[in-house]
C-alpha cells in the first residue's frame, strides 16, 4: 500500500511518532513523510492528515483513494483547534479522538473510527500527547489495515459545536487564582512552544510544571 503523512511542522511533537511509524511499517508499505502539500506529488492509497495546518485543496486529496484525518474531538462536537486541549480546561477526564475523511468544509467528513483516551487528571503536556499520539497511530495502523473493508458514517450536523484557535496569550495565568484552579491549564500548556506564563509588576514570568521524582 502506498500511504502518504502529511505534518505541517517538523518540531510538532507527534513528528518524531511518524517517523517511528514509517519505520515500524516501512516492510509493508510505501511510505511517505512530508511538510508541505506541494511535496505531495504522487498518487497513492491513503493520504494522512496529522496536524496539518495547510488547507488540502480536492485536487491533492483526489490522488489518494482516502484521504483522512485525525482530529481530537468527538465529532461533530468541538470542530476546530486544539478541541482535546479545550476539552480538558473543560474539565473533561477523557479524549476522544475521530479519524474522518477530509473535505473543503473542515471537520466535516465521514467518521471512519473513534477512540476513547482515559485521563488519571494527574498527567502533564507529555504524558497527555503520548496518550493522544499512540491513539493516533493506533488509528493510522486501524486505517492502513482495514479501510478498504469498513464503513463510515456521516455526522449529524444537529450536534455540532466549534472551538477557536488557540494563542499563546491563552497560557497566560491569573496571579488572583490559586495554582489548584488553574492546574489544567498548567497541564496543557506546552513548555517550550507556548508556556504558561504570569505577568506581575509589568514583567512575564514563564511557569513551568513538572512531578517530582517518585
Amino acid at each position: 500500500m502506498n500511504i502518504t503523512l502529511l505534518c505541517s511542522d517538523v518540531n510538532h511533537p507527534i513528528f518524531t511518532y511518524l517517523e517511528s511509524w514509517k519505520k515500524a511499517n516501512s516492510h509493508k508499505h510505501n511510505i511517505q513523510l512530508v511538510t508541505r502539500v506541494k511535496d505531495v506529488s504522487e498518487s497513492g492509497d491513503i493520504l494522512f492528515l496529522v496536524s496539518c495546518s495547510e488547507i488540502v485543496r480536492a485536487q491533492t486529496r483526489d490522488l489518494f483513494q482516502y484521504c483522512l484525518v485525525l482530529h481530537a474531538s468527538d465529532l461533530p462536537e468541538g470542530r476546530g483547534w486544539s478541541p482535546h486541549v479545550w476539552d480538558i480546561l473543560n474539565d473533561k477526564d477523557y479524549i476522544t479522538l475521530s479519524l474522518l475523511d477530509a473535505e473543503d468544509k473542515v471537520d466535516t467528513g465521514d467518521i471512519w473510527q473513534k477512540k476513547t483516551i482515559l485521563l488519571e487528571g494527574t498527567e502533564l503536556y507529555d504524558d497527555i500527547n503520548k496518550k493522544l499520539f499512540d491513539a493516533e497511530l493506533e488509528l493510522i495502523t486501524w486505517a492502513s489495515e482495514h479501510i478498504f473493508d469498513a464503513t463510515s458514517e456521516p455526522q449529524k450536523e444537529s450536534q455540532t459545536s466549534y472551538y477557536r484557535k488557540r494563542t499563546p496569550n491563552d497560557s497566560e495565568l491569573d496571579p488572583k487564582q490559586t495554582i489548584e484552579q488553574q492546574f489544567n491549564l498548567l497541564r496543557v500548556c506546552d513548555p517550550n512552544r507556548f508556556p504558561a506564563f504570569i505577568t506581575i509588576n509589568n514583567t512575564r514570568y514563564n511557569v513551568r510544571l513538572e512531578k517530582a521524582d517518585d
